[in-house]
């Protein structure tokens, strides 16, 4: 994109313009300028990510009516926002890899030349930050100090996204400073797309109708237009942690992963690190804050979301959570399913699109048994519980610090990292998939990963129940083609040999033929991990079955749950006929990505349609 150059002397006279700090890298002192010059914003604001530019922000946004500050004595220091309804949720089909070469971005991403999409941007952001102050953030991923650290520059329009970024990531004037001459950060831009002419009234929240999160893996650089919901205006968050780091975990030899990390400590004191893959909005966050229901056992939250994975000098492979927050789903976390979350949202949060109670404080369904008599609901009409419609959003969110969570480990933003034990894919499935299954080796767990599916869910557009294939619950965050990513995910198990951690599978929403869940989940769930674990440490059985390894009911800790033979048999049926049914689908979605599938990955189907047809 040819955006011209302006002197910072032009600038100052043109811009009510904060001065760069002294520290800053030239280099993103000319990158702020030429953005300005292209949006030709009324102000620039290079924010320094203190507590009281916190304040200042969100006093601002209260003014504007984009926030509004809860009841100080039921929820401290608290916003509540309501987004656009038509702002709501990831917009994957207006999300882009730019790579030079389509094929370099594959069938499951939107491709367009980077050369046509910075023609498209030019027009689109030429004056539209006009009328509107610009910030400049600058962020870490990461903890600070760290071989896993990675740099960035967000510019954007929006406070909302200064301040929901201020608790996402380690943002302000220590994450400027880790940029010197020799630094590659990653370039992100941001507009809401709609500017104001002078003397024109604001809106609570401005958006546009055309939105494009583009992103372009050769040059780093990430390009967001027109919305303002954080999936697609947190640029650090699936843009940068997982699209554009996907693409530098390539090159550069590790994973930047759609994971959370768990640590586990057993009854007899010893420690485990557990990474596993979940689309958004299947109880990814649910396990992250897991409360074990089994004696003995302690859990501690690391990371909800994203996991990058490096192996480190002895040849083990080492995690991190990048980001300092939490980006949670509102509903469906109550203080049954999700104790943990629930305290950790007692103050400090920024909630967006959940219900209003008289009293104001916040509520969305999930929250408590009993719905309240009266609220204010995401849109801000009157609700009750004779409301045809839901009080919260089902995308609704809460954005708080990871500090505040009460089982954080404190290992959670250890510069090395932790060690990982295993890692377990995931998804929603009523039928099929059972509730947990070993893969015999790496390669197999490639294949399990690759061939992950779960029904479609309101985190994203699309019709929600759908089925789709999902690998490594990336398919909307790989930054490159996903069969070259499996390559890679062989090519990092080659490197890490015996030291490779197991993996494994799990699928707590499996049903009867009533459509009643045949698991009960949450704190239960930690007896799945307890016998994935004691498997890791050799201290477990299992039965081969055609689909990988399943438990022997007498090694899985049942104590204390109704299981009957037959729900068990129900939870770990494998039907021959339909799993044959199922590896022509996962032929058909291999089919789409040619003769880039690996071969190990082709091979992997051929020996599980010979397991099931052994047992037909």
């Amino acid at each position: 994109m040819t955006i011209p150059v302006l002197s910072r002397a032009q600038l100052s006279r043109e811009h009510d313009t904060e001065a760069a700090p002294d520290y800053a890298d030239p280099r993103v002192v000319a990158f702020v300028d030429k953005i300005a010059a292209l949006t030709k914003p009324e102000s620039i604001e290079w924010v320094d990510g203190s507590v009281a530019e916190f304040d200042r922000l969100t006093r601002l946004m209260e003014r504007q009516g984009t926030l509004t500050r809860l009841n100080p004595e039921l929820r401290p220091y608290s916003f509540l926002a309501r987004s656009n309804p038509d702002d709501v949720a990831r917009v994957e089909a207006r999300t882009f890899i730019c790579s030079e070469k389509a094929q370099d971005a594959g069938p499951t991403n939107n491709w367009r030349a980077p050369a046509e999409m910075r023609a498209t941007l030019e027009r689109l952001f030429d004056g539209a930050m006009r009328g509107r102050t610009m910030y400049v953030i600058p962020f870490v991923m990461g903890p600070l100090d760290s071989p896993f650290t990675k740099v960035g520059i967000e510019i954007t329009d929006s406070p909302y996204v200064v301040a929901s970024m201020g608790i996402m990531t380690r943002m302000g004037t220590e994450a400027l400073k880790q940029i010197g001459p020799d630094t590659e950060w990653v370039a992100a831009v941001h507009s809401v797309g709609a500017p104001l002419a002078e003397g024109e009234a604001d809106v609570a929240w401005p958006c546009n109708d055309t939105k494009y999160i583009s992103h372009f893996p050769e040059t780093r650089e990430i390009w967001s237009f027109g919305s303002a919901y954080g999936g697609n205006a947190l640029l650090a968050k699936k843009g940068f942690a997982l699209r554009i780091a996907s693409v530098q975990a390539r090159d550069e030899g590790w994973l930047a992963e759609h994971m959370l990390l768990l640590k586990m400590t057993s009854p007899q004191g010893k420690v485990y690190h557990v990474a596993a893959a979940f689309p958004s909005a299947c109880g990814k966050t649910n396990l992250a804050m897991l409360r074990p229901t089994i004696p003995g056992w302690k859990a501690e939250t690391i990371g909800d979301d994203i996991a990058w994975l490096r192996i480190d000098e002895e040849g083990r492979l080492r995690a991190v959570n990048p980001e300092a927050g939490f980006f949670g789903v509102a509903p469906g976390t109550g203080v049954k399913t999700n104790a943990t979350a629930v305290d950790t949202l007692w103050g400090n949060t920024i909630f967006t699109n959940v219900a209003l109670t008289p009293e104001g404080d916040v509520w969305w369904e999930g929250l408590t048994d009993e719905k309240p008599e009266r609220l204010t609901d995401w849109l801000g009409n009157e609700w009750t519980p004779a409301s045809s419609s839901p009080a919260a959003h089902p995308n609704s969110r809460f954005t708080v610090a990871a500090s505040q969570c009460p089982m954080i480990a404190d290992e959670w933003d250890d510069p090395q990292g932790v060690v990982i034990d295993a890692i377990i894919f995931g998804g929603r499935r009523a039928t099929n998939v059972p509730l947990v299954v070993e893969a015999r080796d790496w390669e197999h767990g490639v294949f399990i990963g690759a061939t992950v599916s779960s029904e479609q869910t309101a985190a994203a557009e699309g019709t929600v129940g759908q089925l789709r294939r999902d690998p490594f619950a990336m398919l909307p965050f790989c930054g490159y083609n996903m069969a070259d990513y499996w390559q890679h995910w062989l090519n990092v198990g080659d490197r890490l040999g015996e030291n490779a951690p197991r993996i494994f599978q799990v699928n707590w929403f499996r049903k009867d033929e009533h459509g009643k869940f045949l698991w009960p989940g949450f704190g239960e769930n930690s007896r799945v991990i307890d016998w994935i674990l004691r498997r890791v440490d050799g201290q477990a059985d299992a039965d081969e079955a055609p689909i990988g390894n399943l438990p022997k009911r007498d090694e899985m800790n049942l104590d204390g749950l109704e299981i009957s033979d037959d729900t068990w048999q129900k939870l770990f049926d494998i039907d021959a006929s339909r799993w044959l049914v199922e590896t022509d689908d996962m032929e058909a979605f291999f089919e789409r990505f040619g003769e880039r599938v690996p071969e190990r990955v082709i091979q992997q189907l051929g020996e599980l349609r010979s397991r099931l047809h052994g047992v037909e």
